[in-house]
């Protein structure tokens, strides 16, 4: 099973930004932790992380051309407005679970809405990390 992670805008900055809601780990810490339980799992996963819309457009094309078998995402603030991830999404018909690290309900009003969700297989929120991890063993369970 191959296994697609993309971090969206900003989580470059996890372990610097707003550690009160992301905590101090790093972007590299996230990547070990998954990896680690990806192989436990039997999964190939691969990383990709940008802060530009286009460029998370085109990895989700390639994804579909590399025949990945699902897509972690965190789309970040893009959640919330990028209908073009969502075509994205929909256009290449491949797995997406939808991750957020915090509970975007509990916070701005704006961050209630996601635009992708309704194209994901789910959507998992609040959790952190593991938030990851839940995705990755729901993607594995088919």
């Amino acid at each position: 099973m191959k296994v697609l992670v993309i971090n969206g805008p900003n989580m470059n900055l996890l372990g610097k930004r707003e550690p009160a809601i992301y905590g101090s780990e790093t972007l590299q810490d996230l990547e070990k932790y998954i990896t680690r339980e990806a192989e436990t799992l039997n999964i190939e996963v691969e990383f990709f992380q940008s802060n530009h819309e286009g460029e998370i457009i085109d990895r989700i094309h390639e994804a579909m051309e590399e025949k990945k078998d699902g897509i972690i995402l965190n789309a970040g603030a893009f959640t919330h407005y990028s209908y073009a991830i969502r075509d994205a999404i929909k256009g290449t018909g491949i797995k997406t679970i939808e991750v957020h690290m915090s509970n975007i309900y509990t916070r701005e009003d704006f961050r209630a809405t996601s635009v992708i969700a309704p194209v994901c297989t789910g959507q998992i929120t609040g959790f952190g990390f593991n938030s990851y991890i839940a995705a990755l063993h729901l993607l594995k369970r088919g």
